[in-house]
């Protein structure tokens, strides 16, 4: 199942799509059923399970969308939390030379960075000069998650997405820490959907792949990954509290553009692009706007 969220008078509702984009608000698709993200999150199984029959049902009908794909959000307008992985690929600490880290390098994106597909990259060029783009798999925690298991992770997830976690590379090696630097406003693009694990398959080997105006920049697989998905689940748990909403964006691959000679970074009228397999594409626009 692919769950979005859009846009209308009611604030962030919640619909389903289906392969042909064909969009159903989950307000028509009878009594019962979750009509927003956050309900549907706080409804637990019961609600996922009702979504799915519901969503069934309207394709077995036939029945047309009844949402404007252009009126699609970030399916998750809001995340709890946003936990982010550094250098959780092989390729990309080979291609920064560095070592394999022990254990997992953590650290946060503000949920005020979260935009949808479609929407525009943001930054002032007086603030940063150096944005660069990673695709990233995305972990949507579906079940509040205190330390548990690895074995047991896989029982707490929702579904997946895209990020792309957008760096303001200068401000990131100048702070010496990571926060400021991903988490200017828009810097953390999420999207198009969350899709179930029923339909992912095997987290562990998905495609991955970012894009700098139709050229590819990174070309990967999750089977690169240091730290598997059941792991980061079961290591983040053990130090805090997962709760339905939350985020783990598991790490990029290598070819980043800032590691590239010479650079390749964002700029005025660029688009983003970030796709993970199974999932499908994530675009962004870029603008730089000058504040005050």
């Amino acid at each position: 199942m692919r769950l979005v969220s859009y846009l209308d008078a009611a604030g962030d509702p919640q619909a389903v799509e289906n392969a042909d984009r064909h969009i159903w608000s989950s307000h028509t698709l009878g009594a019962g059923v979750a009509v927003s993200m956050d309900e549907l999150l706080h409804g637990g199984e019961a609600a996922l399970t009702a979504l799915r029959s519901a969503a069934r049902s309207a394709t077995i009908d036939g029945r047309p969308g009844d949402v404007d794909p252009a009126r699609r959000i970030s399916p998750l307008p809001r995340p709890g939390k946003i936990v982010a992985i550094g250098l959780n690929y092989h390729d990309h600490a080979a291609e920064l030379g560095v070592e394999i880290p022990a254990l997992p390098l953590m650290f946060a994106k503000f949920p005020t960075s979260v935009i949808g597909d479609g929407a525009t990259v943001e930054w002032d060029p007086r603030l940063t000069d150096a944005v660069d783009l990673e695709v990233e798999l995305a972990i949507v925690i579906g079940r509040r998650a205190r330390r548990v298991s690895e074995e047991e992770a896989r029982r707490y997830i929702l579904g997946y997405t895209c990020l792309n976690d957008v760096s303001a590379r200068d401000l990131q090696f100048s702070d010496g820490q990571f926060v400021r630097s991903k988490s200017l406003d828009t810097f953390c693009p999420i999207g198009p959907a969350i899709v179930t694990p029923d339909e992912v398959g095997d987290p562990g080997n998905l495609a991955v792949r970012s894009y700098r105006n139709g050229e590819i920049m990174q070309d990967s697989n999750t089977s690169n990954l240091i730290f598997s998905v059941p792991y980061l689940i079961s290591f983040c748990s053990q130090a805090f509290t997962l709760e339905p909403g939350d985020i783990i964006a598991t790490g990029t691959p290598g070819g980043i553009g800032y590691s590239r000679d010479p650079r390749i970074l964002m700029h005025e009228g660029d688009v983003m692009t970030v796709e993970v397999e199974g999932i499908g594409r994530l675009s962004n626009p870029c603008h730089e706007v000058r504040a005050g």
